[in-house]
């Protein structure tokens, strides 16, 4: 395949790819909008997610080391399905779920940025940097791989330090913190079950990023062992730091405090116990968890998209530019990534990311089911739970958002609609036209 360079990736590298997507948008996008759904349960909303994900990576971990490729979950697709509409329209689901997860961190790295000018209107500007972060993210992933590599390993490595600096020093300087303190009884109250599975869906958001690393395949070095481990370490890694992060906020702020905060919170949180010095420590780190963030992102979606334009299961013009398809589809994909940032707010992209990536979760594991568990030697009751684990939560998700935000549904549902019919009508008029 085409500008792809085998082994190009390390283990270490390939952690940092997936780390870097996953704690961008888990922590500063999404921590907020997981305490608005389940209250005080919200820290542990992200161990429902991690075994979730960890239920979810079970069937990519099982094919990517058998069969390494990068664009990874289109070649899942294909092997279980065929070159067909199901292949090429949950391949484009988790696409456009990726690119709603680079609009969500776009959109959190302006409104961290404006947490150092309170007093600004932020409505027209934090569109606009996330814009910027977005087409910065696009020059740096023009560069190749060793200089992504580079930069996620660095800034990686920086965020994880700083997120956990910012947590520790946070509940350090709490007065006795105790585990009471974040789960004290009175405070458990109201509990919703749609809204609580609805903040689950949102969790997994914060780890899906392990698909980056299945993105990669055989860039990554001996991929046959490295894929597996490079998501388990990844996944575990990102849920240690959630949970410190998590107690520090709920330490630190009520839970109206935190929904008032909802997309700063992390920032409000420091100022407690660490005043405004810790506030800009806090931006600091946000905005370096975001930057790294997008370019993991647009790094795995633009590979993936590469892989389905090659396998000729999506349409793809040159317009006139040079270059190969890559390069073109690192574009195309900022683009839309550019508008959906400029006209969707934060919930309303995450909302539309969950529904996506969960259906397309669904297929993946059917698929493997069906068809490739022997190839892959799967367990099947492992990935019967995973398929069950999915619906149950996109069930609670749907239901939540229908009695608060109908029309993100509707859009959502929409969505997937139109995504499968393209994909249905290009691979008969390619039919056709054969004939």
């Amino acid at each position: 395949m085409s500008n792809y360079s085998k082994n190009s990736l390390s283990l270490v590298g390939s952690i940092a790819l997936g780390t870097g997507v996953m704690i961008g948008a888990g922590i500063f996008a999404l921590l907020g909008q997981v305490a608005e759904l389940s209250k005080s349960w919200f820290p542990y909303m992200f161990i429902v997610g991690a075994i979730i994900s960890g239920f979810s990576a079970y069937s990519y971990v099982k094919v990517s080391s058998v069969y390494p490729s990068s664009g990874g979950i289109a070649m899942i697709l294909q092997k279980a399905y065929g070159k067909t509409a199901i292949t090429g329209g949950a391949a484009l689901l988790m696409a456009f779920s990726m690119i709603m997860n680079e609009s969500l961190v776009a959109r959190t790295f302006g409104t961290y940025v404006m947490r150092l000018f309170p007093e600004t209107d932020a409505h027209i500007l934090i569109p606009f940097l996330g814009v910027c972060l977005i087409i910065t993210a696009y020059v740096i992933n023009l560069m190749g791989n060793k200089v992504i590599e580079g930069s996620s390993n660095v800034m990686s490595f920086a965020k994880i330090i700083g997120i956990l600096v910012f947590a520790l020093a946070a509940i350090w300087g709490v007065d006795q913190f105790e585990l009471s303190i974040v789960t004290p009884a009175e405070r458990i109250t109201g509990f919703d079950l749609s809204d609580t599975l609805a903040a689950a869906a949102l969790s997994i958001l914060a780890f899906k990023g392990f698909t980056t690393i299945t993105n990669s395949g055989d860039e990554i070095t001996k991929p046959e062992r490295n894929v597996g481990r490079s998501i388990v370490y990844s996944i575990l890694i990102c849920l240690v730091v959630y949970l410190i992060v998590a107690f520090a906020v709920n330490a630190n702020l009520s839970i109206e405090e935190i929904v008032h905060a909802r997309d700063y919170s992390l920032a409000e949180a420091a100022r407690p116990s660490l005043g405004n010095s810790g506030v800009y420590f806090t931006i600091g780190i946000a905005i370096i968890a975001t930057i790294s963030g997008i370019i993991a992102s647009l790094f795995a979606v633009s590979r993936m998209t590469t892989m389905l334009t090659e396998m000729k299961l999506i349409p793809h013009s040159h317009f006139g530019m040079t270059g190969g398809v890559h390069k073109h589809m690192l574009l195309y994909i900022s683009l839309i990534a550019i508008v959906l940032t400029v006209l969707f707010d934060l919930s309303r992209i995450a909302t539309i990311g969950a529904v996506f990536y969960l259906v397309m979760d669904i297929i993946i594991h059917v698929g493997v089911l069906k068809h490739l568990r022997k190839d892959v030697h799967a367990q099947p009751v492992v990935l019967i739970i995973a398929i069950l684990l999915d619906i149950t939560i996109l069930v609670g998700l749907l239901y939540s958002k229908l009695s608060t935000d109908p029309i993100i549904v509707y859009v959502s549902l929409g969505g997937i609609v139109l995504t499968f019919s393209f994909e249905w009508f290009y691979l008969k008029r390619k039919l056709n036209a054969k004939e």
